[in-house]
């Protein structure tokens, strides 16, 4: 099986949780035998064209007209993706699907199903309308707008979680029937600590401190302020803690002014940037793994953490609802609530005893329900399902279905005429 992929991120360029997704489901379904093309952003220092098993990596430059705003910028991309996908069609010869993920790659993905009359299947990863709780400005219309037509155009639409199948019957009207729940994987070989002499735990802590890790993208809707307001309730008690916040992001800046209004400016370290070695041992430090989002379609970030054997609390809001088990392998506390998630984060701090029984079953449950392969055969699955169905189709070009529609009124004309 050939599948034409299209994904604005793809490592080295990652910006959130998408480009590993994409990663690690192109590696699974590499070793289930489908043959993958993906179209994605050129990220510098990384070759236009690569293979990575039976992985075809085709990264192209958006055009380079100078735009002020992203969504143009977005349009310059599928713009250049469509270019590539034509010669694509002409070295490499037909494909059996197109799989687009979010709406940054709606044009291309749409022009080219049309264009080669191909089945295409879209995973919305989440929606503009969750992520602002509302759309807001014309921006957010536009983008949602997008979202839409993308389920639209889909034959089948993959999400993470029921939290996410409820939210796009919600706000897109989607049919049932249409969506497939996917769950996001983990693989816990990604998360082991290797041994490295310059990654010191002394870097980011005092050997008498506690550490209290957060990784992720630094924007509202992840609930990094709601840690921050928690903190004087935990350092008032417990004052050798260190929170550690990695990742980057627009809401930096409020956050380290929080930190500062807070009085808690020396108590918290904001890494920036770190890489998979830094982020594992960390990982590996920490007492305490915290993901306290106010709006989450999944949290694949709380599998990492899982798979990393560190424990975990999160928020109670989104897909990761379906991820933890409250108190049998990690704590739950409502979105939003700094004292609940300060009183969650101490309990752990002062019970390693049952920290380390909640991280052990988090460990299970991560070898038994989100393995990577297992995500692969039901995405293959769905793959099978839509090219059933388009075999069974009849695709007519837009002047065919115009030519029926004229004739049934002729014959209505002549009939009652």
């Amino acid at each position: 099986m050939r599948v034409l992929m299209l994904s604005w991120e793809y490592p080295p360029k990652t910006i959130g949780g998408l480009a590993q997704h994409v990663y690690d489901l192109n590696t699974a379904l590499n070793r289930e035998g489908v043959e993958v093309h993906l179209l994605t952003c050129a990220a510098p220092g990384s070759p236009d064209y690569e293979v990575q098993g039976n992985i075809h990596i085709h990264r192209v430059n958006p055009f380079q007209i100078s735009t002020g705003d992203f969504t143009t910028w977005v349009l310059q991309l599928n713009c250049a993706m469509l270019e590539r996908a034509i010669s694509l069609f002409e070295s490499v010869g037909n494909f059996r699907l197109v799989h687009a993920h979010d709406w940054l790659v709606a044009y291309a993905a749409r022009a080219i199903k049309h264009a080669k009359r191909l089945p295409l299947v879209a995973t919305i990863h989440a929606t503009e309308f969750g992520r602002h709780n509302g759309l807001h400005n014309s921006t957010q219309n536009y983008i949602s707008n997008v979202e839409w037509w993308l389920t639209y155009e889909a034959w089948r639409v993959i999400v993470c979680s029921k939290y996410m199948e409820g939210e796009l019957k919600y706000i897109f009207q989607l049919p049932s029937d249409k969506i497939r729940v996917i769950p996001n994987g983990v693989d816990p070989e990604n998360f082991k600590l290797h041994r490295n002499n310059r990654l010191r735990r002394d870097f980011y802590a005092a050997p008498e401190e506690k550490i209290v890790f957060y990784v992720g993208r630094l924007v509202r809707e992840k609930g990094v302020q709601v840690l921050l307001e928690g903190a004087p309730r935990i350092l008032s008690r417990m004052p050798h803690v260190k929170f550690i916040i990695g990742g980057k992001g627009p809401h930096e800046g409020e956050l380290r002014s929080l930190a500062a209004g807070l009085g808690i400016a020396s108590k918290v370290y904001f890494t920036g940037y770190i890489d998979d070695q830094v982020r594992n041992a960390l990982y590996h430090w920490a007492d305490v793994a915290v993901f306290p989002s106010l709006y989450e379609p999944f949290g694949i970030v709380v599998l990492e953490a899982m798979a990393a054997r560190t424990p975990v609390i999160t928020s109670d809001t989104g897909g990761i609802t379906e991820i933890i088990e409250h108190r049998v392998d990690g704590l739950k506390v409502p979105p939003g609530d700094s004292r609940a998630l300060a009183d969650s984060i101490m309990a752990v701090l002062r019970e390693p005893t049952g920290a380390k029984m909640l991280q052990e079953r988090a460990f299970r449950k991560i070898r038994e329900q989100y393995d990577w392969q297992k995500v692969a055969r039901q995405t293959i699955q769905v793959y099978r399902e839509v090219w059933n169905e388009r075999q069974a189709a009849a695709w007519s070009t837009r002047e065919e279905r115009a030519g029926r529609i004229l004739g049934r009124v002729y014959q209505l004309f002549e009939r009652y005429s």
